[in-house]
């Protein structure tokens, strides 16, 4: 009666091992639902504001600044991010940042099973990952306005010396 009890107790407890492997995806309890990016400009302290594909802004700061992100947006799909970044003396400059597939997903047709693979990395996300870093390259400064005074004159004001200094716009 012992023997029976104890292969009755194993079977149980294997039964329990593969049921928790087969509920459990591989991405979800090898890789991330969420990762740290590191965000960076040259030049560095640009302002910038990260939004994601529903349009809200998820995080904004200054460069050089790690955040951390969800790689997924739903089931099956994974996040896409926008991010502006801004600099007094440089022209704006926007970044995409794209989720790709994991490969800690395809685990799923080893250790995760079916149920892994079609339920719970998609659901959790975990079946994307991010990039580690992402950059702006801001270019050259903009050129630089000529800080010259503006006057509005009739022209009957002016002088014959200044009349003739007038260029005829056509």
């Amino acid at each position: 009666m012992k023997a029976t009890r104890s292969s009755y107790e194993n079977r149980k407890t294997g039964v329990a091992l593969a049921m928790s492997l087969g509920l459990a995806g591989c991405a979800s309890i090898l890789g991330e639902s969420k990762y740290p990016v590191t965000v960076t400009s040259a030049p560095p302290g640009a302002s910038f504001e990260i939004v994601n594909k529903s349009g809200e802004v998820v995080h904004s700061g200054n460069t050089p600044s790690t955040v951390t992100l969800k790689s997924g947006r739903g089931y099956f799909t994974g996040q896409t991010y926008t991010l502006r970044f801004k600099k007094n003396g440089y022209p704006d400059k926007t970044v995409t940042l794209n989720s790709s597939l994991s490969g800690w997903y395809w685990g799923n047709i080893l250790f995760g099973g079916v149920i892994g693979m079609l339920i719970v990395d998609p659901a959790t996300g975990a079946m994307y990952k991010l990039p580690e870093h992402v950059s702006a390259d801001m270019g050259t400064p903009a050129a630089k306005a000529d800080n010259h005074d503006l006057t509005v004159a009739l022209i009957d004001s002016l002088s014959m010396a200044q009349r003739e200094q007038l260029i005829p716009l056509n």
